[in-house]
């Protein structure tokens, strides 16, 4: 059962993100489940999405118009630092942990270019993964279990982004089947 924020109110759930990047392509893929408590409020959410003219990639989990904020700071940063991905999500945590407004913030996110993938939080963190996997949202654990378990098979990075998903979707309650995923080529913009 969800534990109540402040107020009583029951506790949004939203998400699982994953991001895989196998043999020069990077793929991040989300489902679209948004629940409130017990109930599901909207099944095909758009979590996942193009930035910085299409050269990143990025995915949240958490309360959506906090990722929308962050997803708007984050654009900013890449339009100061181009072609700076890390240097952008520093430059964005650092506000992040700073800013009165923004530290209130609740959402997680999972940026990737064709060189890098950052995982990026409230408290400060930008961490590229091991192995090239990572997860976040309600499903991430089982999202990410999955896809390590794929992730010396023969399948692509999207073929694992979807399997993964797929488990995640079978064994999360706040996950669902309907995904959007998108992909990048190394050497592309």
């Amino acid at each position: 059962m969800p534990q109540p924020e402040s107020g009583g109110l029951p506790q949004m759930h939203a998400t699982t993100i994953l991001m895989v990047r196998k043999n020069g392509r990077v793929v991040i893929g989300g489902d679209g489940q948004v629940s409130l408590g017990q109930t599901i409020v909207k099944g095909n959410a758009r979590k996942v999405r193009r930035l910085a003219k299409g050269a990143v990639i990025g995915g949240f989990a958490g309360a959506t118009a906090d990722a929308f904020t962050l997803f708007e700071r984050l654009e900013a940063k890449l339009e100061q630092y181009p072609g700076q991905l890390t240097r952008a999500c520093v430059e964005l945590t650092k506000d992040w942990r700073t800013d009165r407004y923004l530290r209130r913030l609740e959402a997680m996110m999972l940026v990737a270019d064709k060189d890098v993938g950052l995982l990026l939080s409230g408290s400060g963190d930008v961490l590229e993964p091991e192995g090239g996997v990572m997860a976040i949202g309600s499903g991430g654990n089982f999202a990410l279990a999955a896809a390590r378990a794929l992730e010396d098979s023969a399948h692509d990075a999207e073929d694992i982004v979807r399997r993964a998903l797929g488990i995640a979707a079978e064994i999360c309650v706040y996950t669902n089947g309907n995904l959007v995923i998108e992909t990048l080529e190394a050497g592309s913009a």
